[in-house]
């Protein structure tokens, strides 16, 4: 049987991981598609590197066009990261008709249309499942398991550093300063971790998902990011006392064909499943009009977890290429979009304020809450030993993102509130 070639860019963390489980289950992955299965050659960027991995010296090379023009290759395996450069690399490696398996969210994220639309006209695969939420295979469900269902929402976690950071805080009352460092020191987060604790790799991977499921070009512009640097121990404290876990979540939702994108730090009630994903693992909530709600869970990063994502992908690839059906079944977003507006957006919210403590105040704040038609389900008014001014913890009922924001510009001009301190959206789900 003639064997199938496999071209590798990148030979880092995940790289090694795609050649271990290669090599190493080279049996089992054989019987799947027919034939071998052959890394033929790998672009790293320094040849001379010490690996954890044994690997033949003569497949290496520093020059990734040597790996793409290999007309032997059968399919270009995209490891490396990057953007630009990658970009061009997957779109040279397309126009040879070479398919193409990448686990980069970033580039799918921003040039995923661009992309996919060339595959398309060269008839070739593209398949990106370990883009997002690593080994938890959602991107083949949300195209295969639900192609018979309308997917109204999707919610998840799917950063494992914030995720990280959120549960050590939660669990031990850390400071999110202190387990930020030491989730640097763990090698759970970058050395600049921007990218994740801004909300960033979250929105991309929300792009990503809201593409597939809602079957429209969702763009990253598209995605209402915040980030978890401004959330604080006594934050997460109030979240428990009142029956809620704080997690980095992104939710995208349809109503009436108007859709939804954001990524920002939420209450989840404490009684529902993902408010128990912990560390650095990930998980996604997918709502469908006919089967409900479903949740995918499993580790969101690692060698192995993403490898076998990729893995899963050029198998994949493999059996269309023995059936002749390479291209054929890419998702094509063929729906307009159309985007909600601020007054179509409607969750509930969690606000803290620091006011001034004398009688009256509260009237005044929920006086400006009835101007806006804004509904409570709750008003808490206590004392902080740490804090001169008395605090004011509030959970509305759901009211439009638009009504919202007028009440809190509204409370930036009241001058019986010092600060507002706190605000967060709340799913009971």
């Amino acid at each position: 049987m003639k064997s199938v070639k496999v071209g590798l860019l990148g030979l880092g963390t995940v790289g090694t991981g795609v050649v271990r489980i290669v090599e190493g289950n080279q049996e089992d992955l054989s019987s799947q598609v027919g034939s071998p299965i052959m890394i033929s050659k790998v672009a790293v960027k320094n040849i001379d590197k010490l690996r954890n991995i044994e690997i033949d010296p003569s497949k290496l090379t520093e020059d990734p066009w040597e790996v793409i023009r290999d007309p032997e290759i059968d399919v270009i395996v995209e490891v490396m990261g990057g953007i630009e450069q990658t970009k061009e690399y997957i779109l040279e490696a397309l126009n040879l008709g070479k398919h193409i398996v990448t686990a980069n969210k970033d580039l799918m994220a921003l040039h995923g249309s661009e992309i996919l639309a060339k595959a398309q006209e060269k008839e070739c695969d593209v398949f990106y499942e370990a883009s997002v939420a690593g080994g938890i295979p959602i991107i083949r469900t949300l195209i295969e398991g639900f192609s018979s269902d309308r997917i109204l929402k999707i919610m998840g976690i799917v950063n494992g550093t914030t995720n990280y950071i959120l549960t050590k805080m939660s669990q031990e009352g850390a400071s999110y300063e202190d387990v930020l460092k030491e989730a640097q020191e763990l090698g759970y987060a970058e050395s600049d971790p921007t990218g994740d604790v801004e909300g960033l790799d979250a929105a991309r991977k929300m792009a990503i998902l809201s593409t597939l499921g809602f079957r429209t070009n969702v763009d990253l512009s598209d995605v209402s990011v915040k980030g978890i640097s401004s959330v604080t121990k006594d934050d997460i404290s109030y979240a428990k006392n009142l029956g809620y876990e704080m997690k980095l979540i992104g939710i995208a939702e349809r109503q009436d064909e108007h859709i939804t994108i954001s990524v920002q730090p939420t209450m989840i009630k404490q009684s529902h499943p993902i408010a128990s994903v912990n560390g650095v693992f990930n998980a996604v909530v997918v709502h469908g009009e006919s089967v409900g709600e479903t949740m995918f869970y499993g580790a969101g990063a690692g060698e192995l977890p993403t490898a076998t994502s990729i893995v899963a992908d050029l198998i994949a690839v493999i059996k269309n290429l023995k059936l002749g059906v390479n291209g054929l079944k890419a998702i094509v977003p063929y729906k307009t979009k159309k985007i909600q507006s601020d007054e179509q957006i409607f969750y509930k919210n969690f606000i803290l304020l620091h006011v001034d403590d004398k009688a009256g105040v509260l009237a005044r704040i929920t006086q400006i809450f009835a101007e806006y038609d804004v509904s409570l389900a709750s008003v808490v008014q206590q004392p902080n030993e740490h804090n001169p001014d008395a605090e004011i913890i509030i959970i509305t009922h759901k009211a439009s993102k638009a009504n919202m924001d007028k009440v809190l510009k509204h409370f930036e001009q009241l001058d019986v509130i010092q600060r507002i301190k706190s605000v967060y959206r709340v799913e009971d789900i």
